[in-house]
């Protein structure tokens, strides 16, 4: 309530008079008076978005659905345009010469004894190998160049903290204790070792070697393999396997690994599972031995004596690297094709 004094004359006499007035009224009559505001929802289309307003406003829950949304969406910004799927699903790249992995002519099971002393066929390059390259080889020159920027980058990193000549004697030392071990491994799988039931002295990185990878070895019987050449005829390569044995009752190419580093994941080992499917392969072609294998395994011990990580290849990867494996050894060769060449240039 507003109280207002008015003065007036009455009959000579000022008389004053008060007189009140209703807020609302004031207020409404101020309003009616003041300039009208433009408001900049006024040129909304309503009609074209009522409905998203009357869903954005209600304070009740919404009783929208998917169709609903879809609808309004629709309307507002016009119809959906779906993306077409690809009509050419992408191919899973494969050698162009295919060669078979296991040999049909030759037995899984054979009734050759295993109780012998195993198969050591040693690498001579004299007898018409000189031409013939090695897995190893092929593998190192047919490197992606992501792998090949990783080698550059540890190289980098290793000069720069032991440089030149220190990074050239760590080298040294790694293929020193890698043929430490795998000599230390060829006397514990062998009958020999077994008969003279003697430990053989080592020097401590390799005893810590045999000690990661111990509770591996108890699973290892029927050796049948070390150190062994094996030659793909037709393929025109060779490797030398470290073991051919049984691992859990399963025959398999074994490759014995040693790294400073953790190798839980069949991932960290990079191109060893495709160097285990190449002798593999080799060997289930090569006469010397009467049996097919089908299996592989990449066994890596630890210097420090941490528990080695064992990483089991069944014959569905074996197939997998198998196939891998054709690609390097394709690329390699149209290497050389391509060098010979330019060299007759």
């Amino acid at each position: 309530m507003l109280v207002i004094k008015r003065v007036v004359p009455f009959g000579g006499t000022i008389v004053s008079q008060w007189t009140s007035l209703s807020v609302t009224s004031f207020s409404v009559c101020h309003g009616l008076t003041s300039p009208k505001k433009h408001s900049p929802y006024s040129s909304v289309d309503s009609e074209r978005y009522s409905s998203l307003v009357k869903s954005t406003m209600t304070s009740r829950t919404s009783s929208q659905t998917v169709d609903s949304i879809e609808a309004e969406d629709e309307h507002i910004y016009g119809p959906v345009i779906k993306a077409s799927k690809p009509s050419i699903t992408p191919k899973v790249r494969e050698a162009k010469t295919l060669h078979p992995f296991l040999h049909c002519e030759e037995t899984l099971e054979t009734e050759e004894p295993e109780s012998g002393p195993p198969t050591r066929i040693a690498l001579n390059r004299g007898k018409g190998r000189s031409s013939v390259p090695s897995v190893t080889r092929i593998l190192q020159q047919t490197m992606s160049p992501g792998q090949i920027l990783l080698l550059e980058r540890w190289k980098r990193k290793m000069i720069a903290e032991l440089g030149e000549d220190g990074f050239k004697e760590y080298t040294k030392n790694l293929f020193r204790q890698g043929k430490l071990f795998h000599s230390a491994l060829e006397d514990t799988l062998t009958e020999a070792a077994w008969k003279n039931k003697e430990t053989p002295e080592y020097p401590p990185d390799v005893q810590g070697y045999l000690k990661s990878i111990s509770h591996v070895l108890e699973d290892v019987s029927a050796v049948r393999a070390i150190e062994s050449t094996v030659q793909h005829e037709t393929l025109n390569y060779l490797g030398v396997a470290d073991c051919v044995a049984r691992y859990r009752g399963v025959l398999c190419v074994i490759d014995w690994k040693t790294s400073e580093k953790p190798k839980p994941y069949l991932r960290n080992t990079y191109d060893n599972p495709i160097q285990v499917a190449a002798y593999a392969g080799a060997l289930n072609s090569d006469g010397n031995y009467k049996y097919q294998v089908e299996n592989g395994l990449i066994v890596v011990a630890y210097k420090d004596g941490s528990p080695g990580h064992a990483h089991e290849l069944s014959s569905e990867l074996m197939s997998e690297y198998w196939n891998a494996w054709l690609l390097r050894l394709q690329e390699f060769t149209e290497q050389r094709s391509s060098l010979a060449s330019n060299e007759k240039i």
